[in-house]
């Protein structure tokens, strides 16, 4: 739902902000498997080795987010009347599978590392490592959540939220390798299992959400009832029913049957449609509307 504070902006705006969130996404995510790769190597972490894992995944993610993003981009065509937004949610239930897949992979090698000793290499490096990929993760993660504020775009904010995650895997590794510069090294695969849990824990919540987008499931109730409030707030209008919302990218899609006086005639009931439509659209620029005029005695039999 578009956030009923922030000023709107225009599609051609949207989309050059949501593009350069997608690759500001896959710029970040490809130099910090390279600091991550080298920390590994050097210090044989299993906690930097899980954030190495989140971090290929995501530059998966991010490229699937890209290209899904720039097809959602596309205006309406004779194909697809409504447009490509679905686009967005497709590519959020995909990064939820990835980052699934990422967390269930991580989990195995964290109870792999269960038994035995396992001893830290270089901690300082590691913790050098890690504290330069918190500062890059944390910069792309406020990019995004400013690109969502003013897009609502879905896929962004999949994107945002599962970088978020990664900013508590960060911020476990580079605590695994504090510790271990002081001799402790027994909380490496235990961290990497609680961070495994929580990243499984946000693809759940990422593609429950987009199963929700794909399933054209109504706006939320707040966004109903100030439909309703504009809709009644007509002093012609004797009330409305039949009110069916959706969303598709950043696209709201309002159908409504307006209750009207039964003897009207059909030029004014027309001129107060286009007025009702027009209120709608002031509140929500992206939004269809269509619109049905029913005689309010007929409704009132019901």
């Amino acid at each position: 739902m578009a956030n009923e504070h922030e000023k709107p902006i225009s599609p051609q705006e949207r989309a050059k902000l949501m593009r350069s969130a997608t690759y500001a996404s896959v710029g970040v995510a490809s130099v910090l498997i390279l600091a991550k790769l080298c920390g590994w190597l050097m210090t044989d972490s299993v906690s930097i080795l899980a954030s190495l894992l989140d971090s290929s995944m995501d530059v998966i993610a991010s490229l699937i987010n890209l290209f899904a993003v720039r097809y959602a981009l596309l205006p309406p065509d004779s194909e697809h009347r409504f447009g490509h937004g679905k686009a967005e949610p497709l590519a959020s239930l995909g990064q939820s599978l990835v980052i699934a897949t990422s967390a269930l992979l991580l989990a195995r090698h964290a109870f792999d590392n269960m038994t035995g000793e396992h001893t830290l290499q270089s901690p300082t490096i590691g913790a050098a490592v890690m504290l330069f990929s918190l500062i890059g993760t944390f910069g792309l993660v406020t990019y995004q959540r400013f690109i969502v504020r003013k897009t609502q775009s879905t896929a962004i904010k999949a994107d945002a939220l599962h970088y978020w995650g990664d900013l508590l895997t960060q911020s476990a590794a580079l605590l695994v390798t504090l510790l271990a510069t002081i001799g402790y090294y027994g909380a490496d695969p235990y961290i990497a299992l609680g961070i495994a849990a929580y990243i499984f824990h946000s693809a759940w919540g990422i593609g429950k959400e987009s199963f929700h987008y794909l399933m054209d499931r109504e706006l939320s109730e707040e966004t109903r009832a100030r439909i309703i409030s504009l809709v009644n707030s007509h002093p012609e209008v004797a009330g409305l029913h039949e009110l069916k919302t959706r969303a598709s990218g950043p696209n709201l899609f309002i159908q409504l049957h307006l209750e009207l006086d039964d003897y009207m005639p059909l030029i004014q009931a027309h001129r107060i449609s286009d007025e009702v439509e027009a209120m709608l659209l002031k509140a929500y620029p992206h939004a269809e509307v269509l619109i049905h005029q029913d005689p309010a005695s007929e409704y009132r039999k019901h």
